[in-house]
């Protein structure tokens, strides 16, 4: 897609990335684009400064590398899957099938090209918070593991179709997509839930009855979330047992970016500290895999010397910033180059799961959702919106110049006023 930068490229890793894959896609990276590399809020890698040239160069060469999914719809597993102690279900080999299916069938390719599926099999990161148009959460039912069907949004407010045994999730899947692929090109699950309701989503999966483990009613459904544990926040900054005994590692990616150099470094600093590895994480991070107990605290301190966040408790995973001005064409505030400034300047201000977002325009790309303070960038000055998203009508407005001084005294008097 085009930015202000050149194009952007984005793309789904799938498994674990070896360290020799991770660098020569980094190399590529920097060859074809401008050597910025972003995770999404999603997980996904976005690379960004190609030409119209280069985009196809670095695509032949990312192809080669096979790390990516080449998915006509994107789906979403959790970051540890397979090899996750905490998990319920291996979702992995659920995921493969499907997506040779969906390769395989046509009507796939007449989907919105931002459908997409998350399929959640428990463990220590469940993707709860992650939307999707269509969700497949495991669960343990009475000793027997059941695969929880959804379709609409996140976990909370999706709604829920019923539950099948693992051997019909891709049937059920592909039932739930094929809704999607009947309607309007560009239909979305929440749009047609909220303009039809979910019937047609119930109706696609009890057209075949040995589908269906039991139907879902309200009062399942409403029994369901209440068991169901509060949602994680996403953020993996820790250290987390694998199956094999071996460790995986949590860095965050300040503000969702960094260089090539600094990504190829501490690929270094991993295979020094002998991991296998790497995959990407929801909340703009990236896993390690493979260390061990006596190399981990090294590799710890080297990542946080290139930069990475390696604590959970950092300001900067508190501000979610986008590209703004001017890698991003529709921005008019440098909002990833102010993000320092204000993480610090919030640091003493924010608790818990409160986040400021930085938005270089209305659209709010980076986070969409409300946070506790919005920051819109606008042709001649910001807006500010308290407990909102960037859709929402401003509280008061403030010159770039002054925008840190603003968000402090907003914050102080915040926090004074709920003492």
């Amino acid at each position: 897609m085009p930015t202000g930068d050149g194009l952007l490229a984005r793309l789904t890793p799938i498994d674990t990335m070896t360290l020799a894959e991770f660098k020569h896609f980094c190399a590529a990276a920097r060859t074809h684009g401008n050597g910025v590399v972003e995770v999404s809020a999603r997980g996904s890698i976005q690379v960004r400064g190609l030409s119209a040239v280069s985009a196809d160069q670095f695509a032949a060469e990312i192809a080669a590398l096979r790390i990516a999914s080449e998915d006509t719809v994107q789906i979403l597993c959790n970051p540890l899957s397979g090899i996750d102690t905490e998990e319920i279900f291996d979702v992995t080999p659920l995921a493969r099938e499907l997506r040779r299916i969906l390769a395989a069938r046509p009507a796939a390719l007449r989907l919105n090209a931002k459908v997409s599926v998350v399929i959640d099999g428990g463990g220590r990161f469940d993707l709860a918070r992650v939307p999707a148009d269509v969700r497949v959460t495991a669960e343990v039912v009475n000793g027997e593991t059941l695969l929880r069907l959804a379709a609409g949004s996140d976990d909370a407010s999706a709604v829920t179709l019923g539950s099948v045994a693992p051997k019909h999730g891709v049937e059920a899947v592909c039932r739930l997509l094929s809704v999607l692929a009947e309607r309007r090109r560009n239909a979305r699950a929440r749009d047609i839930i909220a303009a039809d309701g979910p019937a047609v989503f119930h109706e696609a999966l009890s057209s075949y009855p040995a589908l269906l483990h039991a139907p879902a009613t309200a009062d399942t459904d409403k029994d369901f979330r209440d068991r169901k544990p509060p949602c994680r926040n996403g953020r993996s900054i820790a250290l987390h047992r694998l199956r094999d005994g071996s460790l995986a590692c949590g860095l965050g990616l300040a503000f969702g970016h960094a260089d090539t150099g600094a990504l190829e470094r501490v690929a270094d600093a991993a295979a020094t500290a002998g991991a296998r590895g790497l995959r990407t994480a929801p909340a703009r991070m990236l896993l390690v895999i493979g260390l061990s107990e006596q190399s981990a605290a090294g590799f710890i301190a080297a990542a946080e010397q290139l930069g990475f966040v390696t604590r959970a408790d950092d300001p900067r995973l508190q501000v979610l910033a986008c590209a703004g001005a001017p890698l991003c064409s529709s921005a008019y505030i440098a909002a990833r180059a102010m993000a320092p400034r204000i993480a610090a300047t919030a640091a003493p201000y924010l608790a818990g799961e409160a986040v400021i977002h930085i938005s270089g325009c209305a659209k709010g790309c980076a986070h969409p959702d409300a946070a506790a303070l919005t920051v819109v960038g606008a042709a001649s000055d910001c807006a500010l919106v308290a407990n909102g998203s960037a859709r929402d009508a401003p509280f008061a407005t403030t010159p770039v110049s002054e925008l840190p001084a603003a968000i402090e005294r907003y914050l102080r008097e915040r926090e004074a006023a709920n003492v």
